[in-house]
């Protein structure tokens, strides 16, 4: 069960990481990892949307604050059948209370293709968000969509159970009907039962979505770090089409190839750049590129070009709470949001599971490391920055993580 409070060797364990993770000791590299972090602006406080509304508050006041989180949150799909069920929830609050200590946040990607329809999408992308008791520090535990795992049964649903990849839990839950919400709530009693954490919110995110949020920001900068081709786009006589009906494991003589370096990327550019997976690594590359995604738009929508036009700011929160769909264990979306304003200052810390590369499993499928099972039973047990003080190996990198 989570603390409602951390212990003086939790915040000490996670100073010493905080060391590990950016550089550590004293001097000029230190110093410019400390200002890095000052005013970069993370990922999560995009998905979470906490840091372009708490920023308004120096732009136009109480008034325009109240504005800007209506044109957000009148969009956001809710509901409490996903943590309300099964014992999903977090236990140690009750339900409609923010809590006041440590808390757990499980995001759902999905990568919906043009043309599916409800009931096809996979939760390709599956994190969880643990955030400290001071709700000023987060970190970021990635679990592998082919990662092989009992999804359980579900009388209501009328689902027998079945054993295969933890990503078509959300597939199967989503089906008959079902929608976004048989779909989350599934995969939650799956991501539970494979890690024992529970939750106090669960944020179902359409990658589709965020183009968007891309539009009306203009587009954002991109550093590709290893040339990847791409599964879904090939070049014609010098033009970009989609590859429709492609095999998308084989790579064609005209496909689309992504180059080495830095630079600013079209909206269409920049979702399929998320999408990229053809490399030794492969869905683990993935994983960092959504990250990288993720953290520059959060980067370009707090940027002053961006705060200070505010239609373009109405029009980048209009579009996030069309792609945010979320469950906060009865608690309002605005309370949850401005309860953990901290995280707007604070740091998201990206954690490495499996190694950062594949792990056989069962059933030929992908496994989990029995470091990443302890990584899990630390986060559920609220003693994870202890737990990362003792394995400051399976925290990446600040310099790798960047975009």
């Amino acid at each position: 069960m989570p603390a409602q409070t951390a212990t003086r060797g939790d915040r000490d364990a996670r100073q010493g990481q905080r060391t590990t993770t950016y550089g550590g000791g004293s001097g000029k590299a230190s110093k410019k990892a400390k200002s890095r972090r000052a005013k970069a602006p993370l990922w999560a406080k995009l998905v979470t949307t906490f840091g372009v509304i708490l920023a308004l508050v120096g732009v136009g006041g109480l008034v325009a604050v109240k504005y800007f989180l209506n044109q957000l949150t009148s969009n956001i799909q809710t509901t409490s059948s996903v943590l309300d069920n099964d014992g999903l929830g977090n236990k140690t609050v009750t339900a409609g209370k923010l809590p006041e200590g440590a808390m757990n946040m499980l995001m759902l990607g999905l990568d919906t293709r043009t043309g599916w329809k409800e009931g096809e999408s996979r939760s390709d992308t599956i994190m969880i968000l643990h955030i400290t008791a001071s709700h000023d520090q987060a970190y970021m535990i990635s679990i592998p969509r082919d990662t092989v795992a009992e999804i359980p049964a579900d009388p209501e649903m009328g689902f027998r159970g079945e054993t295969t990849k933890i990503n078509a839990a959300y597939l199967f839950g989503s089906q008959n009907g079902r929608g976004w919400e048989g779909g989350a709530k599934l995969a939650t009693k799956a991501i539970h039962q494979l890690t024992g954490i529970e939750f106090d919110g669960v944020v179902v995110i359409d990658f589709n979505g965020f183009k968007g949020i891309l539009e009306a920001m203009g587009g954002v900068h991109l550093c590709v770090d290893k040339e990847m081709w791409s599964s879904h786009y090939v070049v014609n006589d010098g033009k970009v089409e989609y590859a429709t009906g492609a095999d998308p494991t084989t790579k064609p003589r005209n496909a689309l190839v992504f180059k080495k370096g830095c630079r600013n990327m079209q909206p269409w550019e920049a979702l399929e750049f998320s999408r990229l997976r053809h490399s030794a690594n492969g869905d683990y590359d993935r994983q960092r590129h959504q990250q990288q995604l993720l953290r520059a738009m959060a980067k370009k929508a707090s940027s002053a070009g961006v705060m200070g036009n505010p239609s373009k700011v109405s029009k980048i929160l209009a579009a996030a709470g069309k792609s945010l769909k979320t469950d906060t264990h009865g608690v309002p979306v605005q309370n949850f949001i401005f309860g953990l304003k901290g995280l707007a200052a604070g740091d998201l810390i990206p954690i490495k599971t499996n190694n950062g590369t594949y792990a056989q499993g069962e059933q030929g499928g992908e496994g989990i490391t029995e470091d990443t099972r302890r990584l899990f039973e630390a986060t559920a047990a609220d003693q994870l920055p202890a737990f990362l003080g003792r394995h400051p190996e399976m925290l990446i990198n600040d310099a790798t993580a960047a975009s």
